[in-house]
Order: C-alpha cells, then structure tokens, then sequence
C-alpha cells in the first residue's frame, strides 16, 4: 500500500459570493437613487423658505447624500447614482406646469442650489478613492 497525497482542500465557490455582492450592491444604488430623488425634491421646497439658511441647509443635505453615497458602495458610482437621482427630481420640478405653476421661481436662490449641487457632486466624485481596510 502506497500512502495516499494529501486531499485538496476545496475551495469555496466564488459565484455564490459575487452574486450576494452584487444584488446588495445593486440595491445600495436603488436606495441612492430614490434618496437622491427625496432630497433634491426637499431641498427645491426647502431653498426657498428660508433664503440663506434654507439654501445653506439644501445644499448639506445634497453634500450628505453625495458623499454618503460615496462612503456605503466605496466607488464613484454611488455618488453619480445619487447625483441621477438628485438631478431627475430638480430638472422635472424645474418645467413646471402648462398653468405656469412651478417649484422654481427663476432667482438667485435656485440657480446657487442648481449650481451649487451640481458641483458638490462633482467635488465628491473627483475624490480620491477610499482605502480599503486590511483583513
């Protein structure tokens, strides 16, 4: 009797894993999305009320979003789907209506919140990307 080689430890299958990875990734960007939509609508509503500190207060939580959307998935993509979100619900509130009603009256304050989201998205996205965490 000859000794037998030691058996092959096997290995888990990977696309079991990849496959939880990317449904729940799937599902972080959805969430992002419809919490872009909130808070874009939010902050048109929000912007206006209280002039300085509605539009201070809009646009933090359009940095909120942004860079917590960067900070749950760990790429840029998080930031981008919630700036889609963001961007869909400002630009649909934005048209108003035939009848002329709309969220956006066309003054100072809308154009900084229009503007001054679109660059937090963009400061947020041209960040370094973040470190991931040794086992």
């Amino acid at each position: 009797m000859s000794p037998k080689p030691p058996a092959k430890p096997t290995a888990p299958t990977a696309p079991a894993a990849s496959t939880v990875s990317r449904n729940a990734r799937i599902a972080w960007y959805a969430g992002l999305a419809v919490l872009g939509v909130l808070v874009g609508t939010a902050g048109a509503l929000v912007q206006a009320a209280w002039l300085p500190l509605g539009l201070i207060l809009a646009l933090l939580a359009t940095a909120g979003l942004f860079y917590g959307g960067m900070r749950a998935t760990g790429t840029q993509v998080g930031v981008a789907v919630g700036g889609v979100g963001w961007l869909v619900a400002v630009i649909l509130l934005s048209l108003g209506r035939p009848e002329g009603d709309g969220v956006f009256g066309g003054g100072v304050g809308e154009l900084l919140y229009l503007f001054g989201g679109m660059a937090i998205a963009v400061m947020c996205t041209t960040l370094s990307r973040l470190s991931r965490p040794t086992p």
